[in-house]
């Protein structure tokens, strides 16, 4: 997790082959998982937002040929710290009236 943007963007373009500039969004955690960085361009020029968890870990989805797809909403849900796998409603009404 040593890398800044430039080298994320060539770990996207050479390890993946895939198009850094292209819109999508490149996820990276580190090793102990309490790490992640974000790399996308929106079309001006690319960006890079870092998070570190102070408790516990991201939940990563299982690996298949080194890359990863997941929603919008799994991301929000693993940003938050959330495990999306099985996210629990934190209440739920009992009757309709």
């Amino acid at each position: 997790m040593r890398l800044g943007m430039n080298g994320l963007a060539l770990q996207v373009q050479e390890g993946l082959k895939r198009d850094p500039h292209g819109g999508d969004l490149y996820i990276f955690r580190g090793r102990k998982g309490d790490l992640v960085k974000i790399l996308w361009h929106d079309g001006v020029g690319l960006s890079l937002y870092a998070k570190r968890l102070e408790k516990g870990r991201f939940i990563w989805p299982s690996v298949v040929d080194g890359v990863v797809a997941i929603s919008a909403a799994q991301m929000g849900y693993m940003l938050e710290a959330i495990d999306w796998r099985n996210p629990q409603h934190t209440w739920r009404p009992s009757s309709a009236g």
